[in-house]
């Protein structure tokens, strides 16, 4: 197996070399920042996305061909639609494409919730992107994403020959309960906080939610945990209360000591990590509709759903006050996890496409009635 990335930086370049070990051969090329935004900005007046732009390297794409010279390969799995204009030309092999999320989709939730001109440029990028993707999809031999809901926008492009879907997986033996007491007036949100998704939705949530749960429930703390605050979410801090730790070693142990984690996402594509995770820990959720479509969860008996402040805070209040309740929905959560996101069983989905692909590219053409 060879397996080709492109990295930011040197540091990223470093983690990955591990996968080496791996694969028969890694092929890594750094951009800067200079030229991702160099190629992003040359796409502009063009109908290609400037996604493509960005994620574009000659040296890279050179590379892989080389590989596919020297080497040849059976088949080729591409994440995410901005790489796959790494295998179109001069590759002749069965192609998979996991869009994983369809990005197309977030750029245009983006456009409804920036100010303009940003929303301009995203609604232009997003109808490039939407109609890139639904090219795409036409060109490989199978498609696949990471959540039913991310298929049905697929499949409504109508050009996918083949589409499935696989989860996203979380190691529930990392993320796992931790046996010490909860702090009963402590919720927590996760995620990186330089990601627009996460900070716009603890902006909101600390400025309508949180002031109508600290009504019914003064004691109430809210730990904000991820990398990268932007200054928005740093100067959250100032609210009594609000704790914002910026980047940490280990997020287990803030998970574990909360009653709930909250994620009010107002944009949410593909799997939401931060639930899997807070789930797979047997801590319970409160969540919006759209976020809960990110996970293979049933509302109501795996995570409870909110999508106004108030609905949001009778959520929460009900998790604070019923310890019963919590504890059940707990138990379901982790359950869910391990029979529903276990990685042994999406690696064995994604194994059975790989061997379709296969035998599809070994099975002879069909014959006309004319042949």
């Amino acid at each position: 197996m060879t397996v080709a990335s492109l990295a930011h930086t040197a540091d990223e370049a470093m983690r990955g070399a591990g996968l080496a070990d791996h694969c028969r051969a890694l092929i890594v090329e750094r951009t800067t920042a200079l030229t991702r935004a160099a190629g992003a900005i040359a796409c502009l007046p063009t109908a290609r996305p400037s996604t493509m732009g960005y994620f574009h390297s000659p040296r890279l794409a050179r590379r892989i061909r080389d590989a596919h010279a020297t080497t040849g390969f059976d088949l080729i799995m591409v994440h995410s639609s901005s790489m796959t204009p790494y295998v179109l030309d001069g590759l002749r092999t069965s192609r998979i494409l996991d869009f994983g999320d369809m990005d197309s989709q977030k750029w245009l939730a983006y456009a409804h919730h920036k100010p303009f001109p940003a929303s301009w440029g995203y609604y232009i990028e997003g109808r490039k992107l939407q109609r890139t993707e639904a090219r795409l999809a036409a060109t490989v031999d199978f498609c696949t994403c990471t959540t039913r809901g991310e298929l049905e926008t697929l499949a409504s492009f109508g050009t996918a020959k083949r589409l499935d879907w696989f989860p996203n997986g979380v190691d529930s033996e990392y993320f796992q309960p931790i046996d010490t007491p909860y702090d009963p007036d402590t919720i927590c949100f996760t995620g990186r906080m330089d990601y627009y998704p996460n900070e716009q939705a603890m902006l909101e949530f600390c400025r309508h939610t949180l002031p109508l749960v600290r009504d019914a429930h003064p004691a109430i703390r809210l730990k904000i945990v991820g990398a990268d605050p932007t200054r928005s979410v740093r100067a959250l801090a100032a609210i009594p209360g609000v704790t914002v730790t910026g980047t940490v070693a280990d997020v287990r142990p803030h998970l574990a000591s909360a009653a709930l984690s909250v994620a009010p996402l107002r944009i949410a594509r593909g799997t939401q990590n931060k639930i899997l995770e807070a789930m797979a820990m047997a801590v319970p959720v409160v969540t919006t509709a759209l976020a809960a479509r990110g996970v293979d969860a049933v509302p109501g008996e795996h995570l409870l759903t909110a999508d106004r402040p108030r609905e949001c805070v009778d959520a929460i209040l009900r998790l604070l006050r019923d310890r019963a309740c919590r504890d059940r929905l707990a138990r379901a959560a982790r359950a869910r996890v391990q029979s529903h996101h276990d990685w042994g069983a999406s690696m064995r989905k994604l194994d059975g496409i790989i061997a379709e692909c296969l035998a599809a590219a070994r099975r002879p053409p069909e014959r006309t009635a004319s042949g």
